[in-house]
């Protein structure tokens, strides 16, 4: 065969390349994510638990939203083990088509009513649990995709990408459910309009493969290959050798997890919960029920589209300071620029019931800080975890550390909100505190690790 018609084959990836498939990669499965999240308080307690109280039902559909936080772990040590042994493209393709199935499935799952009873929530359960192994594999995937093609004092910029998947796919989700709401009528939307956007993440998804597919392998695992340095079992070298880095990655995300579920999920349903016994019985006959005040939480009572406009503005504020963070992760280093964020994160969380209780214009002002706070916090983790360990165990160490985090801060965050507004009648105090004792948490983890700058990722094998 003559050179001319050789395929040549590139031996990197360009810098678009980079950032655009670390980016298109997270939005797909952080929109998959987010889908589910807003349906879990607009639809699924009425849909799945329709003999549950209001605020039991609540508390159901926010039980099975917190399945997905258990399967993550589980679904890094499988997704790690394949990446850090056969590579990260490979395992970035498996881990958003796995979440794209997932979610597209969710959308045909019927009422829970007749035989459907118990199936459907039954199925609802599994596939969030599927939705959990997929994102438990994909951040990891992409950070290491934008973080070991990054020029070495670029890590924290090119790191922001990825993390931008949070803010764009929130965004779209919501905005989807946005129209829905008001271009259908509340029968059509909770027959079938909710199920829109589950099935629109199938071409999300295509879009997404289509452009993984053309990524070659990073030299730092291509390096990991030329040395023969492959490990047997990623998952037992990160717990034998690396298990410190492993426990303080975990704390250091644990502040950012808990204020972005207290900022969206929980925010969501307390701002909409009606303020008054006289606005529930309204909202009660309005859908035909009998009201019950024995189980009746004072909200904002602002409108479910209101407060979803209100969630997007907050989220812009989100992917703007994501951005933002990365130079000044750089400028002055990861560790000291998060150490000052998380101190703010505190201070938020012990001013909580300024911003959420007073009214909308307070709760709109306390959405923007706390979605720049999360930017600011979010950003830097995509350069920060992986370069905690080295290439041979980087996606399972990185993977780990993440999503046990999120069983930590993630999954209990919803629950734990609702239930300290429920006792505290309708107060948020104990919300606040609960974010501060996160931030604290995640300060003594930042206070015991070293900074990671300086750290040269494709040197850094074992």
């Amino acid at each position: 065969m003559s050179q001319a018609n050789q395929t040549v084959v590139p031996k990197e990836n360009s810098r678009g390349r980079v950032l655009f498939a670390s980016m298109i990669g997270t939005t797909v499965e952080f929109f998959d994510f987010y889908a589910y999240a807003t349906a879990s308080v607009l639809v699924f307690p009425a849909l799945f638990f329709p003999n549950a109280t209001a605020i039991n039902a609540i508390l159901s559909s926010f039980a099975i939203f917190g399945v997905a936080f258990v399967a993550r772990p589980l679904g890094s040590i499988i997704f790690g083990h394949y990446g850090d042994k056969l590579g990260r493209k490979g395992t970035l393709v498996a881990s958003l088509l796995l979440m794209g199935i997932a979610t597209f499935l969710i959308g045909f799952l019927p009422p829970a009513a007749g035989s459907w009873t118990v199936l459907a929530p039954t199925a609802l359960v599994l596939l969030r649990f599927a939705q959990g192994l997929a994102l438990g594999g994909e951040w990891s995937g992409a950070a290491l995709l934008a973080t070991e093609n990054a020029p070495k004092n670029k890590r924290a910029i090119y790191g922001t990408f990825p993390q931008l998947g949070a803010p764009i796919g929130f965004i779209i989700a919501n905005l989807m459910f946005v129209a829905l709401q008001t271009w259908s009528t509340p029968e059509l939307f909770q027959a079938w309009g909710w199920r829109i956007p589950f099935f629109f993440s199938a071409v999300m998804v295509i879009i997404g493969l289509w452009v993984r597919l053309k990524l070659v392998e990073s030299a730092s695992f291509q390096k990991v290959l030329d040395q023969k340095k492959v490990v047997k079992s990623p998952f037992a070298v990160t717990m034998k050798k690396h298990w410190r880095p492993t426990l303080a990655g975990t704390f250091i995300m644990l502040a950012t997890y808990v204020l972005f579920y207290l900022m969206t999920s929980f925010t969501l349903t307390y701002g909409t919960q009606p303020a008054s016994i006289e606005q529930a019985t309204a909202a009660a006959e309005a859908k035909g029920k009998a009201f019950d005040a024995a189980g009746f939480v004072p909200g904002l009572g602002i409108e479910r589209p209101t407060f979803l406009t209100m969630l997007i503005i907050g989220v812009v504020f989100f992917g703007i300071f994501t951005v933002v963070s990365g130079p000044l992760a750089e400028k002055f280093g990861r560790r000291k620029f998060l150490i000052w964020v998380s101190a703010g994160i505190l201070v938020f969380g012990l001013a909580w019931t300024l911003f959420f209780g007073p009214g909308q214009a307070a709760a709109m002002a306390g959405l923007i800080i706390g979605f720049t706070l999360m930017g600011l916090t979010f950003g830097p983790m995509a350069a920060y975890l992986p370069e905690l360990f080295p290439s041979n165990v980087r996606y399972t160490g990185s993977a780990v550390a993440y999503n046990l985090s999120s069983v930590i801060g993630a999954a209990p965050a919803s629950f734990v909100a609702v239930a300290l507004w429920k006792a505290g009648a309708g107060n948020t105090m104990g919300v606040g505190l609960y974010l501060a004792l996160g931030a604290a948490l995640t300060l003594v983890a930042l206070f015991l690790t070293r900074d990671t700058s300086d750290v040269d990722l494709e040197e850094y094998i074992e």
